[in-house]
């Protein structure tokens, strides 16, 4: 089961915002606010207060609507930031002209998920965990490769 929050029209760059989300993705929930609490960003004191806002809608769904939800399990599986309406302001610039400039606002959205596990294994997946486990068969391939061709030249040298 999926648990949201959004703040909508929040006064921050939506691209200042996803450096701070970046950071607390596939993160389990204490370890994504540990994160937050240290993070020198402006932004991740909100983004925090909408984490905590996405643990009591779970901490709600399971007391109130009889939801069996463990809170220990949930991770973040997905933290957006999305471009909302752009205020244009005006600066005054020399001789008379004026300058244009774009003050952006972001809509963030966080949404949490459990994390079951059956016999010892996750049915979801964090981000990273996958492309890690897929990425190491390959690697250690590509080193037996290299080593034998390795051996073959160093044979070849020993002959000349």
């Amino acid at each position: 089961m999926e648990f949201r929050a959004e703040a909508r029209y929040t006064r921050v760059s939506p691209q200042k915002a996803r450096l701070v989300l970046d950071l607390i993705k596939g993160q389990r929930v204490e370890d994504a606010r540990n994160t937050l609490m240290f993070t020198k960003k402006r932004v991740a004191a909100r983004v925090g207060k909408l984490l905590q806002s996405a643990i009591d809608n779970a901490n709600f769904l399971s007391t109130e609507k009889n939801i069996d939800v463990d809170l220990d399990q949930l991770y973040v599986k997905r933290a957006v930031a999305n471009d909302g309406p752009r205020m244009k302001r005006i600066r005054p610039a020399p001789m008379g002209r004026a300058y244009r400039y774009v003050r952006r606002i972001a809509h963030i959205e966080i949404v949490l998920a459990e994390k079951n596990k059956q016999n010892g294994q996750s049915l979801a997946t964090v981000v990273g965990e996958a492309s890690a486990a897929a990425k190491a068969p390959a690697k250690k391939k590509a080193v037996a490769k290299k080593k034998a061709a390795g051996a073959g030249k160093k044979k070849a040298t020993a002959k000349k």
